[in-house]
């Protein structure tokens, strides 16, 4: 398993309004298409306006599969349109669990119910 960290930094007073369009827009997108959603969290210290979500996979290829599809949606446009000028800056990175971790990727799976199980087309 890897787990992809994504962080945004949102303009200033723009963080509801983002997680608004995430919870919309974003999520019935996501959900069934990327899978493993760990969760989205908020920044209460240090950086602030920032916002987190992690995404669990198989594999970096099963990620580089899983979002091809994604941007080949008919509704990725949609949801771009609403976030990207809400946006400072984007990072990405790729964790991989220590072997003691007691996440795994059949866990995450449950948390999601059935539609993280989901293979998309």
């Amino acid at each position: 398993m890897i787990v992809e960290q994504r962080s945004y930094l949102v303009r200033p007073g723009k963080t509801g309004e983002f997680l608004g369009a995430v919870e919309t827009l974003g999520l019935p997108l996501l959900k069934p298409i990327l899978g493993g959603l760990i969760g989205y969290f908020t920044s209460e210290t240090g950086a602030l306006n920032e916002v987190v979500h992690l995404w669990a996979y198989e594999s970096l290829e099963e990620r580089a599969r899983r979002r091809k599809i994604l941007t080949a949606h008919p509704d990725w446009p949609r949801f771009t349109a609403a976030v990207e000028p809400l946006l400072e800056r984007m990072e990405t990175r790729i964790l991989v669990p220590a072997p003691f971790t007691p996440l795994n990727l059949a866990a995450v799976r449950a948390m999601n119910g059935s539609e993280a199980s989901v293979t998309p087309p």
